[in-house]
């Protein structure tokens, strides 16, 4: 059928050339498969739809370990949230134990706690060289580290406190995480089911009472508080996490980074030491968030992370599918945060 030269003619013929761009772009293997891998990385994001906060009753609560008590608002204050173990940590720079409310800075220890330990939302910033550390938050500040999923809500918050804070702050933070070390805080365990969780605030937290159940784990990673309320809702600093991991993928992921799986990838310890434990100012692997290590081997691989060191990780993240990378950080996750003597 011969399309008509008058105006609706033409719409038509921008409609169709319109609808073949679309369709050329999406077809595009690249484009096709970074979509792929981003849904089969869907547990590492943890996107959730937003909660309404718990209200804060004036009850006061406590952790283990501890004897000091604090409401639910002042437990997770942006500008000063509640330090329940100061026998744990250095003395915070305010920067770290309070942000800069003016600037719309909030406090490091909310999210990365005063020790530094994170969650699979966030980052774990301890036991990083402070060089490494600095060039990070630069990196954000220049527009050169950003996540790949656009859902990521917290990495555009991090990249706007970056731009805000000042060299002053951002040294004194990165010399504060770096004087302490990195401690255990993941328990890798191989599993077909795990239990029914729902999302909130990027955790996986397991349902209770009657919703409470298992499903197969798939082709996922499921990282979950060790010690859900105290983690959701009163930020505990002490309380780690475990990952539930698909049966192999531990042993798959150590041959990938060992060996490089026959092309597929490039031995972890050529850049990040022989045991894994950083190398200057390459940052550690040994027990860090599968979550988190996902996310950067997909930004890295879609060119969101470009910062002085991201062309070393192009031949590492080449050729990753989303097993691959599942596998990869299993492994890395299972390893103790010490190396065996």
């Amino acid at each position: 059928m011969r399309l008509s030269r008058d105006h609706h003619g033409f719409q038509s013929l921008s409609l169709l050339c319109l609808a073949t761009l679309v369709l050329t772009l999406l077809m595009n293997p690249q484009t096709v498969n970074a979509q792929a891998t981003l849904e089969a990385l869907d547990w590492a994001y943890a996107i959730s739809p937003p909660f309404p906060p718990e209200e804060d009753d004036g009850t006061l609560h406590s952790l283990p370990g501890t004897d000091l008590q604090f409401t639910l608002d002042e437990a997770r204050n942006r500008f000063g949230p509640a330090d329940w173990y100061p026998q744990d940590h250095p003395e915070m720079p305010e920067i770290v134990a309070v942000g800069r409310e003016e600037a719309g800075i909030m406090a490091c220890a909310l999210c990365h706690y005063p020790n530094g330990q994170g969650k699979p939302e966030n980052a774990s910033v301890v036991g990083l060289e402070p060089e490494y550390f600095i060039q990070q938050l630069e990196d954000m500040k220049n527009g050169l580290r950003r996540s790949a999923n656009p859902e990521k809500a917290n990495t555009n918050l991090m990249i706007a406190f970056a731009a805000s804070m000042t060299e002053e702050e951002i040294q004194q933070s990165a010399e504060y995480f770096a004087s302490m070390e990195w401690r255990q805080w993941i328990e890798v365990v191989e599993t077909d089911t795990v239990p029914l969780t729902f999302r909130r605030g990027g955790l996986h937290i397991p349902l209770e009472g009657d919703e409470a159940g298992t499903e197969p784990i798939g082709q996922r990673i499921i990282e979950m508080p060790v010690d859900p309320e105290g983690t959701e809702l009163w930020r505990n600093p002490r309380a780690g996490f475990r990952a539930l991991v698909p049966p192999g993928a531990v042993a798959a992921g150590e041959e990938l980074a060992t060996t490089g799986g026959n092309g597929i990838t490039v031995e972890c310890s050529i850049c990040h030491g022989e045991n894994l434990d950083g190398l200057g100012l390459v940052p550690p692997l040994r027990n860090r968030s599968p979550s988190y290590l996902a996310r950067q081997l997909f930004d890295f691989q879609q060119g969101t992370r470009q910062g002085a060191w991201a062309p070393l990780m192009d031949a590492v993240v080449e050729n990753l599918s989303g097993e691959d990378i599942i596998n990869l950080t299993a492994y890395l996750g299972s390893l103790p945060a010490e190396p065996e003597d």
